[in-house]
């Protein structure tokens, strides 16, 4: 590539980050990163300019002759190889960029030519890139990426690139959709879980993951036995999926693994007991790994691999 550098974006259901990442060197830029908060209910016009006003603070660090192009992690419903925009109501975010191109808009407001590549990516599946690519899982075949927070984010894995369809993987190469426990998996294991059963068990209300587990390392008992409760569904719905797609590991990311402490244990006594071998890890790379992974778009090469993928996500 001759253009080393490529701009990674994060858009979030209530933030955007973003740095700029040198292709060559496979690693972040220092001091090239940038986030600002997002209102998901705002109009198109104010959340565009938010998400110009970070982006633009990340160009300004950077050498604008070297830059090849702007990779975007962005959760679904979205056109991710045309870059349109088609969240609606029934997602409660950012419905007011429903039928817009986002593409176009942004580069537009950027003031950036057609020579700068703008490409995306679902956020779960940029998270997966990073870490097949520079993080836990580069040195395995076949991965199993999921991230635990607002949303239960997942996808598979082989050889560094996702798998979207066949027999030993979830229909879309995701698993939020799978029923499970009278409802779906997302369900199950994201945040709202957490708060929901914490509240009806309870009868007091906390928002966020993070609040309960202070409750359950105070030995609230109740919180305590929701998280155990929590690993053990989830070893129990992992464990035939990993087996089915033969994973070699397992790599972990959201907010929700703040408080792996707390359910770990329980997990891994899950996939222990189905005989199962792959390898539990927690992401080191954060918050920075769908950064990364939306940036290793920009490089041609990797993009020639997964771009017919991207009408299938």
């Amino acid at each position: 590539m001759t253009k080393r550098i490529a701009i990674g974006v994060d858009i979030g259901g209530h933030h955007i980050a973003c740095a700029a990442i040198d292709i060559n060197k496979n690693e972040v830029i220092a001091n090239t990163d940038a986030d600002e908060n997002v209102n998901n209910k705002a109009s198109a016009e104010e959340i565009l300019g938010i998400w110009t006003k970070a982006i633009k603070a990340t160009l300004a660090k950077i050498d604008s002759s070297e830059l090849a192009g702007i990779g975007f992690a962005m959760p679904g419903p979205f056109d991710y190889a045309k870059g349109i925009a088609l969240f609606t109501k029934d997602v409660q975010k950012f419905e007011n960029l429903h039928g817009l191109d986002i593409a176009a808009s942004l580069r537009k407001s950027l003031s950036l030519g057609d020579d700068i590549r703008f490409r995306f990516i679902n956020d779960a599946t940029a998270f997966g890139i990073a870490e097949t690519w520079i993080g836990k899982a580069k040195n395995d075949n076949k991965t199993v990426v999921l991230t635990l927070g607002t949303g239960f984010g997942s996808a598979f894995f082989d050889n560094g690139l996702p798998v979207l369809e066949g027999e030993n993987v979830a229909k879309s190469g995701c698993l939020w959709h799978i029923p499970f426990n009278g409802g779906i998996a997302d369900d199950s294991f994201s945040t709202r879980w957490f708060e929901n059963n914490y509240l009806q068990r309870s009868g007091r209300k906390i928002s966020g993951v993070k609040g309960i587990s202070i409750e359950a390392k105070k030995t609230d008992a109740i919180a305590q036995k929701l998280f155990k409760e929590y690993g053990t569904n989830l070893g129990v719905f992992l464990a035939p999926w990993l087996k089915q797609f033969d994973a070699q590991s397992l790599v972990i990311g959201g907010n929700i693994i703040g408080s792996f402490d707390l359910f770990g244990q329980e997990l891994n006594s899950k996939l222990t007991l189905n005989k199962l071998t792959t390898k539990v890890y927690l992401s080191e790379l954060m918050e920075t790994a769908a950064i990364v992974g939306a940036a290793r778009l920009i490089d041609d090469n990797y993009y020639e691999k997964v771009k017919d993928l991207l009408t299938k996500m």
